[in-house]
């Protein structure tokens, strides 16, 4: 899976509340609370993010709440995935779960600017900065999580394994 897009780059700790506030987690439609990310923290986020950016984060991204709809959020909002120094366990989980990909990365968040372009090459691990040509390494996730994202998380996974044992 290669990923393309404009890094929108944000500090320490962003936190689920920001991510997506608790006035609309009674939205279940991912589109609907893709309009609201990150609105606490960057009310241009919406308007600037094209499907397919990309969030560089500092370190603990996801921290706070365990509210499963902040990766849906993003996922609305048409961020194809983040990168951060390091990501809150159960929003780290939550990702995986909703099938949005994380990479951790200290040197590529360290050297990405906001609005470079960037590709990550999530099955090599290589975060590539188009802007300056430097590459980095992301740590990689498992095969088994990385199979996960690729079918759009957790859900879709399990149904594609209960219709692979049906037709067996």
């Amino acid at each position: 899976m290669i990923l393309k897009g404009t890094a929108h780059k944000y500090g320490k700790n962003v936190d689920t509340d920001v991510i997506i506030p608790g006035r609309y987690c009674n939205l279940i439609d991912p589109v609907e609370l893709g309009k609201h990310a990150l609105e606490d923290l960057d009310a241009n986020f919406v308007k600037k993010a094209k499907p397919g950016d990309l969030i560089v984060a500092d370190t603990n991204f996801g921290c706070g709440s365990s509210r499963e709809v902040a990766a849906v959020a993003l996922k609305g909002a048409g961020v194809a995935g983040v990168v951060a120094k390091s990501f809150a366990r159960i929003f780290y989980r939550n990702c995986i779960n909703t099938g949005l990909p994380i990479f951790e990365s200290v040197e590529a968040v360290d050297a990405i600017e906001d609005g470079d372009p960037i590709t990550v090459d999530a099955a090599n691990g290589v975060i590539r900065n188009e802007r300056s040509g430097k590459e980095y390494k992301s740590t990689q996730l498992p095969p088994f999580m990385q199979d996960l994202i690729k079918m759009g998380g957790l859900l879709r996974y399990v149904e594609k394994r209960l219709a692979e044992k049906q037709s067996a």
